[in-house]
């Protein structure tokens, strides 16, 4: 059974940074992608950034583009998100998920709010 458990969430001030992981477990991701989203309130849920497991191919929303670098460890079964010059537009619920052709196994999410 895959496992997927976010962290790293918190409340910060516009401008400063903020580091999550997604910590997985339950199941053999070499084959597939591992991606962040995030749902602000009233809003649906968009796409964030992308990481193959295996390395290389990464997408980011023009949204976050040379803000936030996605990376994962192999070793430590974990991909990250780092998050600098956060906005306040940036605050959501982050969830990261994985999937072979669709995301089909989802985190419970982390909070991120920025102040202004």
């Amino acid at each position: 059974q895959v496992q997927l458990v976010e962290s790293g969430g918190g409340l910060v001030q516009a401008g400063d940074s903020l580091r999550l992981s997604c910590r997985t477990s339950g199941g053999t991701f070499s084959y597939q992608s591992m991606g962040w989203f995030r749902q602000a309130p009233g809003k649906e849920r968009e796409f964030v950034a992308a990481i193959k497991w295996s390395g290389g191919s990464i997408n980011y929303a023009d949204s976050v583009k040379g803000r936030f670098t996605i990376s994962r460890d192999t070793a430590k079964n974990t991909v990250y998100l780092q998050m600098n010059s956060l906005k306040p537009e940036d605050t959501a619920v982050y969830y990261c998920a994985t999937g072979v052709s669709t995301y089909t196994d989802w985190g419970q999410g982390t909070q991120v709010t920025v102040s202004p």
